[in-house]
């Protein structure tokens, strides 16, 4: 029996199939949804609170009779930010802290990494070095920049050390906890399947740590800033905490609030970089479980 264009004879089952055709048309994407602030109420809340905030300090203040000396409004604010903003030698404070704040958040980082696993590795190194590190944690970071000053100068190197010091507990432990946090099950197959220890942590734990360890890069960015900054109180001659000193001795107040406002945002920018490349990294992060400081 001849068949049709449509049916054709199968040999193997001896039945008549049907040609499907030319292949059908793939359906129309979907139109992509316009952002909706019902979905995003922070678009709207974070800037309406600031600028609220902002009118409220602006009219309260010279309406409670408070002296400008106390508290400027934040227009004096704004003013002495234009000009120190205007002058190259804030530039060069700012620049030394963030040298300060990076070299120590670097350094602080990357003990904490090595020690961090080391300590999730190997059970030995961590009974004989957690004591050590909790009893450091416990002392008041404050006062110990007096002692970096005497031991590294009134330079950099002191303000690099206080930062790093303060930055580095908090990424410890979030090191040693998200190693520590990877899928049993995953590691077992991994030794089933004969993979070594550095697969294992290659493969399984480090990017199981990953959500961990940029959570630790948040907090210890900001808390670099905060070290440097702490280290320039105590001795220095150059820096943004050199600067609001300065400001200080001069009753500056709107100067001084003009600093802490460039202190703000500089913490804030490390932030969202952070933040930025943890989205790029550790897309799937679930902070649920993450060490804050």
């Amino acid at each position: 029996m001849t068949t049709t264009g449509e049916d054709r004879d199968d040999g193997r089952t001896g039945t008549a199939r049907k040609d499907a055709g030319p292949a059908a048309a793939p359906p129309p994407a979907a139109p992509r949804r316009r952002p909706d602030l019902r979905d995003h109420p922070e678009w709207v809340l974070v800037p309406g609170v600031f600028v609220a905030v902002v009118l409220l300090w602006e009219y309260l203040v010279p309406a409670l009779g408070v002296d400008e000396y106390v508290l400027p409004r934040p227009s004096r604010i704004f003013d002495a930010l234009l000009t120190q903003l205007s002058d190259a030698l804030f530039w060069t404070h700012m620049k030394v802290t963030l040298l300060e704040s990076l070299y120590g958040f670097l350094l602080g980082v990357g003990a904490a990494l090595l020690l961090g696993t080391a300590i999730s590795q190997v059970r030995l190194i961590e009974k004989t070095l957690m004591p050590y590190i909790v009893a450091f944690q416990t002392v008041p970071k404050v006062a110990l920049a007096p002692l970096f000053v005497v031991w590294f100068g009134f330079g950099m190197t002191s303000k690099v050390v206080m930062a790093a010091v303060i930055s580095f507990f908090p990424m410890l432990v979030n090191v040693v906890e998200g190693l520590r946090s990877a899928d049993a099950d995953r590691v077992q197959m991994m030794t089933v399947f004969g993979a070594s220890k550095f697969d294992i942590f290659r493969r399984v734990r480090l990017p199981g740590a990953l959500p961990f360890i940029f959570a630790g890069l948040d907090i210890g960015i900001v808390f670099a800033i905060l070290g440097a900054v702490v280290g320039e109180f105590i001795g220095a001659k150059e820096g943004l905490g050199y600067l609001l000193l300065q400001t200080n001795y001069n009753f500056d107040i709107a100067g001084m609030f003009a600093v802490l406002v460039v202190l703000s945002v500089l913490g804030l920018i490390a932030h969202f970089v952070i933040r930025l490349a943890r989205r790029r990294f550790a897309f799937w992060a679930d902070d649920s479980r993450v060490i804050g400081a």
